[in-house]
């Protein structure tokens, strides 16, 4: 079973678009690049979790020729707004020859999703079912458990999943999706073996009017759900204010509630503003804190081995 990241990054991903801050340029210099976050798992069938505005290019790039099963994770843009692409692989098969792709969300989440994509159904190129939070159902091969998410007023319908597959060696994927609190966490979702983590910032802001998560709250998170194997963080945004620069005055940049800091110091831990710097930060952090967690910051077209 392999999984792919196709995307690692947020909601308009990195570098962003009209952005001069320290973050988007230095990435830049890098030549390095977050699309928007979507995983594909693969084994006897393929299931591709989220699908956002990049999808095309993502799925052109590691050369998808079927989907098996697509599950959105919430009525966001960047996690659905590309189900249209999917099109294509209606438009490219033999005349007669297609099935309609499996595409599972909450009852609230296709309630927004079906104003814009209904066609899509009418059309036959998805056939949707909706999913009920804390009940599993068979999907594409996979035992698949949704469970809530808190991301705010308009992601009434948002939830992570858990991943079971049903052959093969046994392993449970926790992928939490966008979110800023859990409301419940149902046991089936704690101690898998692979942790998928969204983690916009570093430091928690003042006021969390985004709605998601940063790697100072994760560490919560990390110690309730326990993960046994790997933690992998996603959905990196530019929201941090890196000191110094000038475009800490532009609106998503959000001044931090309280900095982290190294134990016993005052000093915070540095911004980072590229995949190294913030694979260091991250390693740094939670040897600092005894977190004896293996934590990876995923990066675009990163695969590994279930």
């Amino acid at each position: 079973m392999k999984l792919t990241f196709l995307g690692t990054g947020g909601t308009w991903g990195l570098p962003e678009l009209n952005c001069e801050c320290m973050i988007c340029r230095d990435m830049r210099q890098r030549r390095e690049k977050r699309e928007r976050t979507a995983l594909l798992l693969e084994g006897r069938s393929s299931l591709l979790i989220d699908c956002g505005p990049d999808i095309a290019a993502q799925l052109s790039r590691h050369s998808v020729r079927r989907l098996d099963g697509v599950l959105i994770t919430h009525e966001h843009g960047d996690h659905y707004i590309g189900l249209d692409e999917l099109f294509s692989y209606k438009r490219s098969a033999p005349r007669g020859e297609f099935t309609p792709i499996p595409a599972y969300m909450t009852p609230e989440t296709w309630e927004t999703v079906r104003m814009r994509f209904g066609y899509l159904e009418q059309m036959q190129v998805i056939k949707v079912h909706e999913v009920t939070p804390k009940r599993f159902s068979p999907v594409s091969g996979f035992d698949v458990f949704p469970f809530r998410t808190d991301h705010g007023a308009f992601a009434r319908g948002s939830v992570g999943y858990l991943i079971k597959n049903r052959s093969g060696t046994p392993f449970r994927l926790v992928y939490t999706s966008d979110f800023m609190n859990l409301p419940d966490i149902p046991e089936e979702i704690v101690q898998p073996e692979v942790l998928i983590l969204q983690c916009s910032r570093l430091n928690e802001p003042v006021k969390n009017s985004p709605q998601l998560m940063s790697f100072q709250r994760a560490m919560e998170f990390m110690k309730l759900l326990k993960p046994t194997r790997e933690i992998f963080l996603v959905h990196i945004g530019d929201g941090d204010q890196v000191p110094g620069d000038p475009a800490n005055t532009m609106t998503k940049k959000r001044e931090p509630a309280d900095p982290l800091t190294p134990p016993g110091s005052s000093r915070p831990y540095p911004i980072p503003k590229n995949q190294d710097e913030w694979q260091s930060v991250v390693s740094r952090i939670l040897s600092d804190y005894n977190l004896n967690f293996k934590c990876t910051v995923a990066y675009d077209g990163l695969t590994i081995n279930l």
